[in-house]
């Protein structure tokens, strides 16, 4: 019984469903047959209620009168008719006794001869003769004997002068059950089709209904060993308890998700702290030395007569030396030197510094500029910003690609984004963009992205990159207006 309790509910509410159908069909079906078969045990009794007033009323007179004849006609014609309204009860026999219960007349006289007394024509015969002494002769009386396979039914008949006899019809028990087998066939079509109506409908609904939560209980199934799929919207619409329930999981998975994202930008950026302490600290180190030797080398450049062979070799280290100086400048970036404010010519001089690249590559630029004022934001930083992303996409970009540039002023921000369709990164690629020396192209140290990280985040902004739909990768930059903090 337990794997019948353990089963899906796309199984288990169309089963207990389609049970509890069946049960209340069977249930009001054998009520209304118990009904239906109280109700011909009565119709039978009127029917001989109204057979027995009948014959009575036709009886007296003969009775009276003493005309055996007459009162053999009067009870046998229900039987001989062919007309069944005549004998709606199917009345086997039909006799009159007198008042020492002696047969008077019989329609079968044969099994009951005149002057006979009736309790020596047979048991059941003797057990009526024991009630019609005991009942009250004023009313009539249905007798049902149990263990007889008839129905006795006896009626006393009076004239004005008084109690002539007792009237008694016998009818089969067994005559409720042809209509009973008609009323119960038609009955049981009836349910018949119900059921082929209800238990299909029934089975739709519980599949209907369990299939949302099926699918719900999957999907919070995944949710510890990765993402799943969002629901169907249009799997279950409505909004009743089980809606409400989709609506709750549809919010805490977005929720979880937002508090992922989160968490990975913290750790991120947390990193990105980190390595900035790390790379700053390391510079100086470095700076401090390399200053040094590079002051060294140029006194002795200045005060020693040296031969060619000499020359070229400290020439060489000369430029071997700034470019390390080079490189651990972009490690130590600071945003809070002093600088004019951004202006929007600066912004068209970017497009004419990274033209001549883009059209070695046949690329095409979507130059959009709303900015036609001055902008309160340090002029040398933003450029750095715009320089870096545009020249990264311009790198990233595939040959007679395109790059587009958008940039604006919305809720006190400044607002620019970089689009590319070259080569989309992957997450763990996109995780560590910003990191110094993380470069994904051939050549370069790396650093511009961290060099823009490092100065959007100085200046109160915000850095995102993402992949698009339509493989292009898509950078977008919020600064905020006002001093340097």
């Amino acid at each position: 019984m337990k794997w019948l309790l353990d089963l899906s509910f796309r199984y288990k509410i169309p089963l207990w469903g389609g049970l509890l159908i069946i049960i209340t069909e069977l249930a009001v079906a054998g009520t209304l047959m118990l009904n239906a078969y109280d109700d011909l045990k009565e119709n039978v009794h009127v029917d001989s209620e109204i057979m027995g007033y009948s014959l009575i009323s036709n009886l007296v007179p003969a009775l009276q009168n003493s005309d055996i004849q007459r009162e053999y006609e009067i009870i046998s014609a229900p039987l001989k008719s062919k007309d069944p309204g005549s004998n709606p009860v199917n009345a086997i026999t039909i006799m009159v006794v007198d008042n020492l219960l002696r047969v008077v007349v019989s329609a079968q006289p044969d099994s009951g001869p005149m002057v006979t007394d009736m309790r020596h024509l047979s048991p059941d015969y003797a057990q009526v003769a024991k009630q019609i002494s005991e009942m009250d002769q004023s009313d009539s009386e249905h007798i049902n004997l149990p263990g007889s396979k008839y129905y006795y039914y006896v009626t006393p008949i009076y004239s004005k002068t008084g109690h002539l006899g007792t009237l008694i019809i016998v009818h089969p028990k067994d005559v409720i059950l042809p209509r009973f087998a008609r009323l119960a066939k038609q009955g049981l079509i009836a349910a018949a089709i119900i059921l082929a109506i209800l238990l299909p409908v029934n089975w739709y609904w519980g599949w209907r209904m369990a299939l949302p939560l099926v699918q719900l209980t999957a999907r919070m199934g995944e949710i510890t060993k990765k993402w799943p799929e969002d629901l169907d919207p249009g799997l279950y619409s409505h909004r009743d308890e089980l809606g409400r329930l989709f609506e709750a999981y549809t919010q805490m998975l977005s929720h979880l998700k937002d508090k992922e994202q989160l968490e990975k930008k913290m750790v991120q950026s947390e990193r990105l702290a980190a390595l900035g302490q790390l790379s700053a600290g390391i510079a100086h180190e470095i700076n401090n030395p390399l200053s040094g030797m590079l002051t060294a080398i140029d006194t002795l450049k200045s005060y020693s007569d040296l031969d060619p062979l000499t020359m070229k070799t400290i020439t060489l280290i000369v430029r071997g030396l700034n470019q390390i100086k080079d490189t651990v400048g972009a490690l130590l970036v600071e945003a809070k030197a002093n600088s004019r404010n951004l202006t929007p010519q600066d912004i068209e001089d970017v497009l004419t510094l990274i033209t001549p690249m883009a059209r070695k590559k046949g690329l095409h630029i979507g130059w959009h500029n709303s900015i036609d004022e001055e902008v309160t934001l340090p002029a040398t930083f933003v450029r750095q910003i715009l320089i870096n992303l545009l020249l990264n996409a311009v790198q990233a970009a595939s040959q007679q690609g395109e790059v587009s540039f958008d940039i604006g002023i919305a809720d006190n921000q400044l607002q620019f984004s970089v689009t590319n369709n070259g080569k989309t990164l992957t997450d763990e690629q996109i995780s560590r963009l910003f990191e110094p020396f993380s470069t994904l192209g051939e050549g370069g140290h790396g650093l511009g992205l961290w060099v823009t990280y490092q100065i959007v985040h100085q200046l109160g902004g915000h850095v995102g990159v993402k992949r698009e739909s339509n493989n292009q990768m898509h950078f977008n930059v919020n600064i905020p207006l006002g001093e340097v903090s």
